[in-house]
């Protein structure tokens, strides 16, 4: 995956699109990522016992790597990751401003 835990994103689609964001966890297996504040939905959980006193909890739920674009830290636009190859190191890059991520 081109999309990094640390990294600054933005929603491109979806009821969240427009917002900004920061990774929080990457579940490469399902090609989905936990980001802080986005995806947020509320779950009515029953009452089990003190430490669970239950009510409507809002939970977060993972996106689509697919609906979501890499912000340049540099240029602070909506970017594409690519890569630079030298002498066995592989870095990203910004599309745009072609500066390192």
């Amino acid at each position: 995956m081109k999309i990094k835990k640390g990294d600054t994103i933005i929603i491109t689609a979806g009821k969240d699109k427009g917002k900004k964001g920061k990774v929080e966890a990457i579940f490469p297996g399902e090609e989905t990522l936990a980001v802080a504040g986005v995806g947020i939905y509320k779950r009515h959980m029953k009452k089990r016992d003190e430490k669970h006193p239950g009510g409507i909890i809002d939970m977060t739920r993972p996106i689509p790597v697919a609906s979501v674009a890499l912000l340049c830290p540099t240029c602070k636009q909506q970017t594409r990751v690519g890569y630079l190859v030298t002498k066995g190191a592989k870095i990203r890059i910004c599309r745009k401003c072609e500066a390192k991520i």
